[in-house]
């Protein structure tokens, strides 16, 4: 069977392929405590430990109980909409109008309208070297290519205006950042934002930015969305996810805060690809804004900053530098030059000598990839503690 040739432009995702190969261990003589062995640290994936607030359990069993599951419109449930406009004006301050919001299933199905809405075939669109895989690929989807740029630590490994006005050609459709970013956990900064929105309203473009980290920020001067610096035209599409702050992970939610003429176009494609998010995970959510749910995800935030400042200089300890520490999301992108001339057998040396899983640098990066390694600081300071022990271990033994 012959196969559409977007497919062959979607890599493999290698953040998956190392979490089998861990789970492989993990299953294996070096993880039986029959054996001497010891429990795998996961510290390779994006996924918070902690689950759902309990309102939101509570509204979910609620729903559920009343039967209240039926397809919502394709934006979502008014009520839902409304409840992250008023989140908008709370948490930064901005005026969003409920109707600009679009629930979706999910940051992914946010990113995929974006990018079925904007890009066309042999459009490019400019990002940053490194970046989150899955965000090109959205791209390559759509018959798009994306454009990587290489982006520094001098950078805060992050789009520089100037590069990207260098390197915007004929085919450029728009600018896809992250801000903070997977897997840096660098935020932009804002004189640099409100430039890079520029560059793409005074050429016609766009700029997708996913801010789903954003509520996981630490620097309230880094901590602002790019619809702050958008203008009344609109190029700026919003990407947000009750994944991460909130910790809603598998309930698949997230939503778009889009410029008016996309309203209408994302909202038929919405209805055609999705139907809608999932109505009961809706229902849940309106809860995630109650006063109490959002003093608990603070409360969260603020252990997401202590594992981050804990493991950063417990690494540059151990001669595993991190060249920009991290301002916000809840991970290190970290050098391992001194030990490894690639990131890739390292992070499988760790596997089987300390039984610590972190990701290689292939999926993220072009340039310097066989470099870092990103740790994930989402797991307990109990667990980390032991995996900075475990490492250090394997660090010191002859040849580490």
């Amino acid at each position: 069977m012959r196969l559409a040739p977007r497919v062959d432009r979607v890599e493999p995702f290698y953040v998956m392929e190392c979490a089998k190969a861990a789970e492989d261990i993990a299953h294996g003589p070096l993880c039986d405590p029959a054996q001497g062995g010891r429990p795998m640290i996961y510290l390779n994936i994006g996924e918070p430990d902690f689950s759902a607030t309990e309102p939101v359990k509570a509204a979910a069993a609620r729903a559920l109980q009343r039967g209240a599951t039926q397809y919502t419109g394709a934006t979502g449930l008014p009520e839902l909409r409304a409840a992250i406009s008023r989140w908008y004006g709370e948490r930064f301050g901005l005026s969003i109008a409920p109707h600009r919001i679009v629930v979706t299933a999910g940051g992914s199905a946010a990113l995929q309208l974006a990018c079925l809405a904007l890009v066309g075939p042999g459009d490019e669109v400019l990002m940053s070297d490194p970046t989150y895989p899955c965000n090109r690929h959205f791209v390559a989807a759509a018959d798009g290519w994306p454009v990587m740029l290489p982006c520094g630590a001098q950078d805060r490994f992050q789009l520089r205006p100037e590069a990207v006005e260098a390197a915007w050609s004929a085919r450029t459709r728009g600018l896809l950042m992250a801000s903070p970013s997977n897997p840096t956990g660098t935020s932009i900064e804002p004189a640099s934002l409100e430039r890079l929105v520029a560059i793409a309203r005074e050429r016609s473009g766009f700029a997708i930015v996913d801010e789903i980290y954003l509520g996981l920020g630490d620097d309230p001067r880094l901590g602002q969305s790019a619809l702050a610096f958008d203008g009344p035209d609109g190029c700026v599409v919003s990407v947000n996810s009750f994944s991460k702050y909130f910790c809603m992970t598998g309930w698949r939610l997230g939503w778009l805060v889009l410029p008016e003429s996309l309203v209408e176009p994302v909202e038929r494609l919405a209805q055609n690809l999705f139907i809608c998010a999932s109505t009961l995970a809706q229902r849940a959510a309106l809860a995630a804004f109650e006063a109490e749910s959002i003093a608990e995800c603070e409360r969260r935030r603020a252990e997401f900053r202590a594992r981050r400042e804990f493991v950063v200089p417990a690494l540059e300890a151990l001669g595993l530098k991190v060249p920009v520490p991290p301002d916000g999301a809840f991970y290190a992108w970290i050098d391992v030059s001194a030990h490894s001339d690639d990131s890739w057998d390292f992070a499988f040396r760790l596997m089987r000598e300390a039984q610590v899983a972190l990701t290689p640098g292939r999926d993220f990066a072009r340039v310097d990839a066989r470099r870092f390694l990103r740790l994930s600081c989402a797991r307990s300071m109990g667990e980390l503690r032991e995996a900075i022990d475990r490492i250090g271990q394997v660090l010191h033994t002859p040849g580490g």
